[in-house]
C-alpha cells in the first residue's frame, strides 16, 4: 500500500462503475426531457472560462451514443461488469485513481486542444462563427466513451486470457478484441477531425500510464485472483483466533476475560499456563519419573 493510497485511500468511492452508470442515466433522461440539454453540460473550455464552470462536472452526464437503446444497455451492463471486476482486483483506490485520472486528463486535452487552436487554427474559428461557436461544436466530441474503452483496454491488457462470446456466438480472447479496438482506435486517430485527436489521446492516457507503471499487475489469472482473496480471507480468519494467554484448566483466554491475570506455573514440567482463578489450585503437572 503506497503513502497517497494511506492517506486518502478512506476517500474512495466504492462500485465507481455503477456510479458512472446511474449518471448516465440522469444524463439520458436529461436528454429525454430536454434534448438540447447537452449544449449546457459538455466540456466546453471556451464557455468554462466564461464563467461556466460546472461544465468540469456535467460532462460526465453526457451518455455514449443512444441511437439503439437496446445495445446501449448491454454495453453499459458490460463496462459496469467488467469496472466492478477490475476494482475488486485493483482494489477501490487504484481504480478511483484510474478512472478519476482519465476525467482529470480529458479536461487538460480539452484546454490544450483550445490553446492549439488559438496558435494554429485562428483563420478556422473565424470561418465557423467565432471561438465560442467553433468550440461549442468541439465540445460535442468530448464525453465518457473513451474513458470506457480506456477501462476495456486495462480489462484486456489484466485478463488477456478471458474469454467472451462475441455476438453472443463466438468465443474471443479478451487480448484479441483489446487488439481489434486499439487498431480502431489508432485509425480513428489518425483518420480523425482535430477535435476528436485530443480527447482520444486525452482520454486514453490514463491506459497508457498504466500500461507502462504496472506491468505486474498484468496476466493475472482470475483463479490465482480467487486463491489470493482466499488466502487473504483465512489469514484473517486465522489471525482472528490467535491469542497471548490460554488457561490450561478453563480454556479461557484474555479476549474471554480483559481483565483476567495470567500466569505461568513454575512448578509444572512444560509451559503450562493458568488464569488466577486456577494458578493456586490446579493439580501440578509432572513428567514421567519426576515425582
Amino acid at each position: 500500500m503506497s503513502r497517497f493510497e494511506r492517506k486518502f485511500g478512506k476517500y474512495a468511492i466504492r462500485n465507481l462503475s455503477v456510479v458512472l452508470v446511474c449518471c448516465y442515466a440522469i444524463g439520458y433522461t436529461l436528454q429525454f426531457i430536454v434534448p438540447w440539454i447537452a449544449i449546457y453540460l459538455s466540456l466546453d473550455p471556451y464557455a468554462i472560462l466564461h464563467g461556466q464552470v460546472w461544465r468540469l462536472v456535467t460532462w460526465i452526464l453526457i451518455p455514449p451514443d443512444s441511437s439503439n437503446i437496446f445495445l446501449t444497455l448491454l454495453m453499459l451492463y458490460f463496462y459496469c461488469s467488467i469496472g466492478t471486476t477490475l476494482e475488486r482486483t485493483w482494489g477501490t483506490y487504484r481504480y478511483n485513481v484510474y478512472i478519476f485520472s482519465g476525467m482529470l486528463f480529458t479536461i487538460i486535452g480539452s484546454f490544450l486542444m483550445m490553446g492549439c487552436a488559438y496558435l494554429f487554427m485562428q483563420e478556422t474559428m473565424l470561418a465557423n462563427g467565432g471561438p465560442a461557436e467553433f468550440f461549442r461544436i468541439g465540445s460535442m466530441y468530448v464525453s465518457t466513451y473513451y474513458i470506457n474503452m480506456s477501462i476495456f483496454l486495462a480489462f484486456a491488457a489484466t485478463f488477456p486470457d478471458v474469454s467472451v462470446l462475441l455476438m453472443f456466438i463466438i468465443p474471443i480472447k479478451v487480448k484479441w478484441l483489446g487488439v481489434i479496438y486499439a487498431v480502431m482506435l489508432a485509425f480513428s486517430f489518425i483518420q480523425g477531425y482535430f477535435f476528436s485527436k485530443f480527447v482520444i489521446l486525452s482520454s486514453l492516457l490514463n491506459f497508457i500510464v498504466f500500461f507502462f507503471t504496472s506491468r505486474n499487475m498484468m496476466h493475472l489469472n482470475p483463479k490465482q485472483i480467487h486463491r489470493r482473496q482466499e488466502f487473504k480471507r483465512d489469514i484473517r480468519r486465522s489471525m482472528s483466533g490467535i491469542t497471548k494467554h490460554k488457561c490450561a484448566i478453563c480454556g479461557r483466554t484474555e479476549v474471554d476475560s480483559p481483565e483476567m491475570q495470567f500466569r505461568f506455573c513454575s512448578k509444572c514440567d512444560g509451559n503450562y499456563e493458568y488464569c488466577e482463578e486456577h494458578l493456586y489450585t490446579h493439580t501440578h503437572v509432572k513428567s514421567k519419573g519426576n515425582p
